[in-house]
């Protein structure tokens, strides 16, 4: 979402780092830019002010002009500055301390609301929660169907008493039923409208008054920029809102709702929505956020998302498998299918320090279906060739190519690729002791989880995945070869 943001920032932060020393002058002019890219960002005009001043109060200070750093120290407060109007740190969602606990979702239509509703039951049903949601927009039929349709294909129970009932009532009850069940939270989906009108914030308010909710979030569209920080402060003004779930996340508008709206409505960000997959909600820290639109990437965050995909007992297995030398494409097929649960390839690529703007500056087009082609290659081959890729000549290479939909030079690019990454096992498992074992475990998800291919350069390795073919081999050729005579 902040790309062109980022683009703007490092090229301010890579011009006054090759200055060296800095004047006031340097700062003023640093900020000048960095003001431009905000407002063009779509920010908040007075949060753009106030961020500007309080960068500036501390960058052009006699400490940081006479370091030997200075170009860094100005970066670092600016960091700093981020974070602070992005929230300081995480605000987890509350409990009540007698269950059920209510999260009243509220916002206009469009803005993913309902689909936020399931995503959110299945964060908290894999932080080990029993999370009920409740179907309380009657005014849109398809509303009623649509969170039907997502339980049912995540196994999430959904409350639904059609479109014929009183908001209110259903969600009275759905508590009651919640409390005697063990159900614990309530999501509740309000009704939405085009637009705020009296009608909807009535209605909202008698759900309120109803069942007390402990949180009451807001799903924001991130893409409307300024009007998702109008819309949330028009919400906050009737409701007291206690959070922000901030929807598309994923997309490519300016983003400055997301650096506008805690700093102006004072509502903290709970969540972002990365995306339509049901897994795409990720709880909001302010300073990786911070990180991401300085460039920085989001470290923290892939690894998160590798513990969670990644099990500890099939990681220790697999580096037993390759320091014994026996890894071979069935245990590859699995990591690499344990990587693709983690999320889009692109979204886990921006996550690694520099990776966004190396792609953009080589203008690499990394697609999911990358993922599927080696899939389709690997599982077109019978398990003996999976077991042994030796044995893979070249009729064996024509067939698999046939059966997956490649090429013979796909195919065999895919499989130099893999004998590359087992020389490189090979000599890791050789290394003294721990050395080996450490780095080998920087391989299956406790460090870069796409290793094995070399690509750019400058690039981590991508796991696998094919970015240019290699010229298919010729049939093997038998010619006699002349014997010498011995003299």
């Amino acid at each position: 979402m902040f790309e062109a943001l980022t683009d703007r920032l490092t090229e301010v932060f890579q011009r006054i780092g090759r200055k060296g020393r800095l004047t006031e002058q340097d700062v003023d002019e640093a900020l000048r830019e960095v003001r431009r890219a905000l407002l063009e960002a779509d920010v908040h005009y007075t949060v753009v002010r106030d961020f500007i001043a309080a960068v500036r109060e501390r960058a052009v200070g006699e400490e940081v002009l006479r370091s030997l750093t200075p170009a860094q120290q100005v970066i670092a407060i600016v960091h700093q500055e981020l974070v602070r109007v992005l929230g300081t740190e995480r605000v987890p969602l509350q409990w009540a301390s007698q269950p059920p606990t209510v999260l009243m979702l509220v916002g206009l239509q469009g803005s993913g609301k309902t689909t936020q509703v399931a995503k959110l039951g299945y964060h908290l049903r894999k932080e080990g929660r029993r999370p009920l949601l409740v179907a309380a927009d009657i005014y849109r039929p398809a509303a009623v169907e649509q969170l039907r349709t997502l339980g049912r294909q995540h196994d999430l129970p959904v409350y639904d008493e059609g479109t014929k009932a009183n908001p209110v009532d259903i969600v009275k009850r759905a508590v009651k039923l919640a409390r005697d069940q063990g159900y614990n939270p309530v999501i509740i989906d309000t009704a939405g409208r085009l637009q705020i009108d009296e009608p909807m914030m009535e209605e909202l308010e008698r759900i309120k008054e109803a069942v007390r909710p402990t949180e009451i979030l807001l799903v924001a569209d991130a893409m409307t920029g300024q009007e998702a920080v109008n819309v949330a402060r028009e919400f906050h003004r009737r409701l007291d809102l206690t959070g922000l779930i901030l929807t598309k996340m994923d997309g490519d508008a300016r983003g400055g709702a997301a650096l506008s709206i805690r700093a102006v409505v004072g509502v903290p960000i709970k969540f972002i929505g990365t995306g339509e997959r049901v897994d795409a909600l990720e709880p909001f820290y302010p300073d990786r956020l911070a990180t991401r639109i300085l460039g920085m990437g989001d470290i923290q965050s892939l690894i998160e998302k590798a513990r969670q995909e990644i099990s500890e007992e099939e990681g220790k297995k697999l580096q037993e498998k390759m320091l014994a030398g026996a890894f071979d494409l069935e245990d590859f097929l699995r990591q690499l299918q344990q990587v693709k649960k983690m999320g889009p390839l692109t979204q886990l690529l921006e996550m690694i320090p520099g990776m966004s703007q190396l792609l953009r500056q080589q203008q690499v087009q990394i697609s999911d279906d990358e993922y599927k082609r080696v899939e389709a290659i690997i599982l077109s081959m019978t398990p003996e060739e999976r077991r042994n890729p030796d044995i893979i000549n070249y009729s064996r290479r024509r067939r698999i190519a046939q059966g997956s939909g490649t090429t013979v030079a796909e195919v065999s690019q895919l499989l130099t690729q893999f004998k590359q990454m087992q020389r490189m096992m090979a000599e890791l498992g050789q290394l003294a002791g721990g050395r080996g074992r450490g780095a080998l475990r920087g391989l299956l998800g406790g460090g870069n989880p796409f290793g094995g291919l070399t690509g750019l350069d400058g690039m981590p390795s991508l796991g696998g995945l094919p970015t240019r073919p290699t010229p298919a081999p010729h049939p093997a050729r038998h010619t006699k070869k002349k014997k010498k005579k011995r003299r």
